[in-house]
């Protein structure tokens, strides 16, 4: 899990810099704008981490903002925030984290065990307690509800040995899919940002083949988070 956690680390740094170059390149005092996919695939029972980052009109006042409320919503309910005390409903209860840093306007959350209800919008709301609130109800973000994932794509090359390589892609880049393969071997894994949302995870076997390995089925198996499975079979 520790690289998942640095993995995860370097794609929020990477949010990041992206807000401070959008600040900076902004008008002086800027815009409430909130930078979010309007809509996101997710695989049904697994998670989704919905990447925001958010700017704000320059202050006129001196006073040190030094409190943020952040609040995820869909309509009038609350579905996530950086507040650990606050009480969620029920059916968002344990669901939601929230990833980002409110002072680095990141507002990055993640939605585990997605059900066919959670579909949205939903929409980011900041509070600055000393200075304004402000709902981002114009970028909203709508998840689309996959049900059945994509078999994995699963390629052999074959020299004095086996080198096989299963990829799928994937929108929660802290809980990736699991990779199992019918023979045994070294298996490396690998994961790759391919835009803000979506993410491929690489799983690559390599092993000497014996007379038996050949025209028998070489199989992958992908568990996503939630339980669901899927396999791709090749034959050299």
């Amino acid at each position: 899990m520790r690289t998942d956690a640095m993995e995860l680390q370097l794609w929020l740094s990477f949010l990041l810099l992206h807000v401070i170059h959008d600040v900076q390149c902004s008008s002086p005092r800027g815009q409430w704008t909130a930078n979010v996919p309007p809509k996101i695939p997710a695989l049904h029972g697994s998670c989704v981490v919905i990447p925001c980052t958010y700017t704000y009109p320059k202050p006129t006042s001196k006073k040190i903002l030094n409190r943020w409320r952040g609040f995820w919503r869909n309509g009038k309910k609350i579905v996530s925030t950086n507040l650990p005390k606050w009480k969620l409903p029920q059916e968002y209860k344990k669901r939601t984290q929230f990833l980002g840093k409110l002072q680095s306007r990141n507002c990055t959350m993640l939605l585990d065990g997605v059900r066919t209800t959670d579909v949205g919008p939903f929409y980011f709301r900041i509070e600055m307690p000393q200075y304004k609130s402000f709902s981002y109800t114009q970028n909203a973000v709508s998840i689309d509800v996959i049900h059945d994932p994509e078999p994995p794509s699963l390629s052999v090359k074959l020299n004095d040995k086996v080198t096989a390589s299963c990829s799928v892609s994937h929108t929660c880049p802290s809980i990736p899919p699991r990779f199992s393969w019918s023979r045994s071997g070294m298996v490396k894994r690998r994961s790759k940002r391919l835009n803000t949302w979506k993410w491929v995870t690489v799983s690559t076997l390599t092993f000497i083949p014996r007379p038996t390995d050949f025209n028998t089925p070489l199989n992958c198996t992908v568990k996503y988070r939630g339980g669901k499975q899927v396999k791709s079979s090749t034959i050299f």
